[in-house]
């Protein structure tokens, strides 16, 4: 049976990999493993979402969650970058989240790690923007339900962020996206990466 990043994968060997990323005026430290996503280097695509992120900085609020963290590099660097404000993080990978909670340490940053199936270990918590890096692999059954169940887990006027390249269905999660959420917009295109955000809207009270 095929291991992947997404699962439980404790029983691999350990081989750790020390990785060096440098955002902004940032220089970070990350440490990946055999089972984790991108072991061997940052991702393009989270390097896309993060460049839109500080692009976009005035609409980030202060209570931010990174779903599906791995080892940690978008809550990390968030929190590297925006040290007021919260930062949160959720993997269901056991490895990964303990390597997110050791990168944390040695960023020197404080982040809550927390290792669960989606929202499940998070309770009824809302946040002010929730940010996703989708594990494809695991299928799309997975990927639009941490779509669809962010609606519930974000402020009023909260906003998500997603990056997904073109040819992994971005413009079918738009259209997904828009119909959870009545909107959702493509920020950024970059060599086949697609930034979408959505905003959750106030809904109106009736007397």
């Amino acid at each position: 049976m095929n291991t992947h990043y997404f699962t439980d994968n404790r029983h691999l060997r350990e081989n750790r990999k020390e990785l060096s990323f440098r955002f902004w005026c940032f220089n970070l430290r990350f440490t990946s493993d055999n089972g984790v996503f991108s072991k061997d280097g940052i991702d393009f695509g989270t390097r896309v979402l993060l460049e839109t992120l500080r692009e976009h900085k005035a609409e980030l609020g202060d209570n931010l969650l990174d779903l599906g963290c791995g080892y940690g590099v978008i809550g990390i660097t968030l929190k590297k970058a925006f040290p007021d404000k919260s930062v949160t993080m959720s993997e269901i990978n056991p490895r990964a989240a303990q390597l997110a909670e050791w990168n944390a340490k040695q960023n020197d940053v404080q982040a809550e790690v927390l290792c669960g199936d989606g929202f499940a270990p998070l309770g009824n918590r809302c946040f002010s923007d929730i940010i996703i890096n989708p594990p494809i692999r695991a299928g799309k059954q997975v990927i639009y339900a941490m779509f669809a169940q962010s609606y519930a887990h974000l402020q009023p006027h909260g906003r998500l962020w997603i990056v997904i390249r073109k040819a992994q269905g971005a413009l079918s999660a738009q259209n997904y996206v828009k119909e959870q959420f009545h909107n959702c917009t493509i920020l950024e295109k970059h060599k086949g990466y697609y930034i979408l955000q959505a905003v959750r809207e106030e809904t109106s009270s009736t007397s």
